[in-house]
């Protein structure tokens, strides 16, 4: 049984609770400046992005254990994280600024499919681990540790902001037939009173396994 492709059916209609929820928790202090926003020429689309290398084969299964950006100086653990009581996708502890979150009813980086791994922006304390998120851009590498010591290398091909109310949940979870990433956090205006009113999203492919 295909088992990513029937969590990941579920996973598009669990996702709207996810960007509705998760991330309203992050805004708990009013950003100085804010965080980089993504800009408008970056959409994630193929058609429209400059030529990458060719997609390796799929890996099996198993968890990442550290994402690395270079091009942001991001070095990070990853956690698994599954589903909160409202049936959205939980969040790493707030209090921990440099821990990322990855969804494990979905695909592991480098399997087929749509895998997602979940920051926040910022705590009480200042930036958080998807701080920087929306500045990259397309070609920018996206390192992942698994937990079987292989690196799963990934190319963001685009990066967006969507307004909560109007998250494009189907494009952004949509099984994939190859293996991609999807890299989430919040981002757009902010009121004390309701947080972060969007979210930034990194789309990406494989394109390395070392």
């Amino acid at each position: 049984m295909d088992t990513f492709k029937d969590r990941g059916s579920w996973f598009t209609v669990a996702s709207v609770l996810l960007l509705g929820v998760f991330l309203l928790r992050n805004g708990s202090t009013e950003p100085v400046g804010g965080p980089p926003q993504p800009g408008s020429a970056v959409p994630a689309r193929h058609s429209e992005a400059a030529p990458l290398p060719a997609v390796p084969h799929a890996l099996p299964h198993s968890p990442p254990r550290r994402i690395v950006i270079p091009s942001v100086r991001l070095h990070a653990p990853v956690t698994a994280v599954g589903l909160d009581e409202d049936g959205g996708i939980d969040a790493p502890p707030l209090e921990k600024s440099n821990l990322a979150g990855w969804y494990n009813g979905a695909a592991g980086p480098g399997e087929r499919g749509t895998s997602v791994i979940v920051g926040h922006v910022d705590n009480k304390a200042g930036p958080a681990v998807f701080y920087a998120l929306g500045a990259l851009e397309r070609g920018s590498r996206v390192e992942i540790l698994r937990e079987d010591g292989r690196t799963a290398v990934f190319t963001v091909y685009g990066i967006e902001i969507f307004a909560k109310k109007k998250f494009p949940a189907a494009r952004v979870y949509q099984d994939t037939p190859a293996p991609e990433l999807r890299l989430i956090t919040c981002g757009g205006g902010y009121t004390k009173k309701t947080g972060y009113d969007g979210n930034v999203v990194a789309f990406a492919r494989l394109v390395e396994v070392r």
